[in-house]
């Protein structure tokens, strides 16, 4: 970001003003024009900056920062890396059953759960029946926890982004 045009402006504004003073005015102008320079541009980066620590507290966790560039400011925006998905777990294939052995079961669910069942269930297009069959399949072939897992409290890592 090229910074001179606006401190071009800012030294065109102030001839401008100090026309009305006359000539010794003007003259005045001029010469404080140049050690200006450096001070209008040092304003610039510092409200450059405070814009992009406003803006950086608007994106969380994404982040700009002000960068420094051969004297040019030069904007950067850092977005967090995306946080690390579990790998998607194929739906374990339906067990082979046997018709003839079939056994009965009565299950009472919350209605909560018994309605999200139903939508899961839709969303894969089985039967209630068949989806419990698959989950109950893969609650009984994952792999067995450990006690330290169980209670959720010793040996438990969490990871993932907090807004």
């Amino acid at each position: 970001m090229d910074l001179t045009p606006y401190v071009d402006a800012l030294r065109r504004d102030l001839a401008v003003a100090a026309e009305a003073g006359g000539e010794e005015a003007r003259a005045l102008a001029e010469r404080l024009a140049a050690p200006l320079d450096s001070s209008v541009r040092l304003m610039l980066l510092d409200a450059l900056s405070a814009a992009a620590d406003e803006i950086t507290r608007e994106l969380a966790p994404a982040s700009v920062e002000l960068r420094l560039r051969a004297g040019d400011p030069e904007f950067v925006v850092a977005t967090p890396p995306a946080p690390p998905q579990e790998p998607e777990r194929d739906a374990p294939p339906a067990p082979e059953l046997d018709e003839a052995a079939t056994a009965r079961i009565n299950l009472r669910l919350p209605e909560q759960l018994k309605a999200e069942v139903e939508q899961a269930a839709s969303r894969d297009r089985l039967s209630v029946n068949s989806w419990l069959v698959r989950a109950a399949a893969a609650a009984v072939t994952a792999e067995p926890r450990g006690p330290s897992q169980r209670g959720g409290r010793i040996g438990q890592s969490f990871t993932g982004w907090v807004r």
